[in-house]
């Protein structure tokens, strides 16, 4: 008598459903790691602790890994963002909070910073990356308009990510003083 499956019919995994977001965020390690160059599926696979037929079948092109890595990362990076205009008072010096917010991605999350902007740097020669990297432009554009206006957030937001961008790969760390004095002429002009 045969129960309730086909004779002969292999049994069925449980599915993960926690495997693709494994794979994304093991796709970022690797990057962090290894580099943009360094990415494969065999690297993510054993950095994730997955088979390699998972890495393809959910990702068939190296290209699919880094838009999801940069689509995760992005992801993170905003979700982060958020809680911590969350825990800026409404009346704080936002260019003391944006200084120090710099100085906690350089010093704090360093290598992470390192690698979101490795995979946003990719999406210039990516096309199929861009919207992900635009999205993540737009909100930080978003959360730092919030606080001032539109148009000075899209300054912020430049400067935001150009400092961070310089700041990776220069041998000194300005100081905070430094970096808040940038924000606060971007806030108050040059008056300031």
């Amino acid at each position: 008598m045969v129960s309730g499956q086909a004779a002969g019919s292999r049994r069925q995994r449980p599915n993960d459903p926690g495997r693709r977001t494994k794979i994304a965020r093991a796709a970022i390690d690797v990057v962090a790691e290894r580099g943009i160059d360094g990415l494969t599926h065999r690297a993510v696979a054993a950095a994730a602790g997955v088979p390699l037929g998972s890495t393809t079948y959910h990702f068939r092109t190296l290209d699919d890994l880094l838009e999801v890595a940069l689509s995760q990362a992005a992801e993170d990076n905003v979700r982060r963002l958020r809680e911590w205009e969350r825990g800026v008072p409404p009346d704080a010096d936002f260019a003391a909070a944006l200084a120090e917010l710099v100085m906690r991605y350089v010093r704090d999350e360093g290598p992470h910073t390192v690698v979101e902007y490795d995979l946003y740097v990719a999406a210039m020669h990516r096309p199929r990356l861009r919207p992900v990297s635009a999205a993540w432009d737009d909100a930080l554009i978003e959360l730092f308009g919030s606080r001032t206006d539109p148009l000075t957030g899209r300054l912020l937001a430049g400067l935001f990510c150009g400092l961070l961008m310089q700041l990776a790969i220069a041998d000194g760390t300005p100081s905070t003083s430094d970096i808040e004095a940038l924000f606060r002429r971007a806030i108050a002009g040059p008056g300031c």
